[in-house]
């Protein structure tokens, strides 16, 4: 019989384990992500077009809060966390832009 200490160690290992394979996957997928939003910050810049586009930035704002509420997430984290990566592609755009 096992005691309950090491049962519950053997759990949090499982978890942890978990947690950071997720954190892998999302580093990964993130830097997928960036890949494309660079790309498209290069384009946008050649072709003289605003770095931020406002409509698209709501629409995905509210994909987000819709995907999350699907998935049991909070929808505020989740449009916070859209919006940090917004802002960080915009950066990026920005300094496309002003290489052109």
């Amino acid at each position: 019989m096992t005691d309950p200490v090491t049962l519950a160690a053997q759990v949090l290992k499982e978890h942890r384990a978990s947690i950071d394979r997720l954190d892998a996957i999302l580093v990964y997928t993130l830097g997928e992500r960036f890949k494309h939003t660079q790309a498209v910050g290069k384009l946008k810049a050649s072709h003289d077009l605003p770095p931020s586009d406002p409509a698209r930035e709501k629409a995905q704002i509210e994909r987000l809060e819709d995907l999350a509420k699907q998935a049991d997430l909070d929808p505020e984290f989740a449009k916070k966390f859209l919006n940090f990566i917004i802002a960080e592609v915009i950066q990026h755009h920005k300094y496309h832009a002003d290489k052109t």
